[in-house]
């Protein structure tokens, strides 16, 4: 027997591939993907960040995170 994954992008999505399996007697087993809380308050930080206009260009993030690290990389 062979196995299918489905990433549906919205709950109508969702909700009509449902309803498609149950029409054709497939069965199917429905799975609710939860973030670790620490993920999840990450995320709402970075778009409260975002919301308050504290962003940086790539350029400077590459500045501030790579460019002091990289003299362990370079013999």
């Amino acid at each position: 027997m062979q196995a299918i994954t489905i990433h549906p992008e919205s709950a109508e999505q969702f909700k009509t591939v449902k309803a498609v399996l149950k029409a054709l007697n497939v069965p199917f087993e429905a799975h609710t993907l939860k973030l670790p809380t620490h993920i999840v308050k990450s995320i709402d930080k970075s778009i409260n960040q975002l919301e308050g206009g504290e962003t940086i260009s790539l350029e400077a993030f590459k500045e501030k995170h790579f460019r002091r690290t990289a003299h362990y990389f370079i013999k």
